[in-house]
């Protein structure tokens, strides 16, 4: 009887057979376990079990081959400030850094004889200025304004070097050997007799000057 109990509270045996694609069952993402693949971006989903359950997640790696910036509603702000950066960083090559093509330095309008600087006689209008004093019967500032055309010929044609600071002796001085030096001499004792000496001049004396120095910007031509 107690025999009998015993053997009826046994479990059969019986063999389990496991299919040999049982792995295969396993293998998707969601029994990745180990972190053999890295998951770095998933799309959003619902929320919802069955969805996830039913449907395999779409899984989004990241791809390292590009740079990619996003700067939401105000990337353009970020863009703008670019441009303007790189359209400055040409402007001072162009200027501060030799050619000079839109310094202001270069095309300043020149309104008087102090405006004329090293860094712009040879871009100045001169013989607009001498016009524009001679209509004025100004002959006194139209002979310095001639004095100065021919510092700038001499400078344009290698002769001298113009400089702010530098005296009617030492250009007189870099000429000395040339076939004009006289006549820059002569021209030279004009200018600062009637300019720092405040010679007046009518228009008589005033074309007899300024013979002598179309004479000088001829022989330098």
């Amino acid at each position: 009887m107690g025999n009998s109990c015993a053997m009826a509270f046994q479990k059969p045996n019986t063999n389990r057979i496991f299919d040999t694609d049982f792995k295969d069952h396993y293998s998707g993402n969601k029994y990745d376990y180990e972190g053999k693949k890295i998951v770095t971006k998933t799309p959003a989903g619902s929320g919802n079990y069955e969805d996830y359950k039913n449907k395999k997640p779409q899984i989004k790696e990241d791809d390292n081959s590009s740079f990619s910036l996003n700067l939401g509603p105000l990337s353009w702000l970020f863009y703008l400030a670019l441009f303007i950066a790189v359209g400055f960083l040409i402007y001072i090559l162009l200027n501060e850094g030799g050619s000079g093509w839109f310094s202001s330095k270069g095309h300043k309008k020149i309104e008087t004889s102090e405006d004329i600087t090293s860094e712009n006689i040879q871009n100045a209008d001169i013989n607009a200025l001498i016009t524009r004093a001679e209509n004025n019967e100004d002959y006194r500032l139209a002979i310095r304004y001639y004095y100065l055309l021919v510092l700038k010929t001499l400078s344009i044609k290698n002769h001298i070097k113009f400089e702010d600071d530098k005296t009617n002796a030492e250009y007189l001085n870099d000429i000395k050997s040339k076939p004009f030096s006289p006549a820059f001499e002569y021209t030279s004792y004009l200018y600062n007799y009637i300019w720092y000496g405040e010679f007046p001049l009518d228009v008589q004396q005033y074309n007899q000057a300024k013979d002598k120095f179309m004479t000088l910007l001829n022989q330098v031509k």
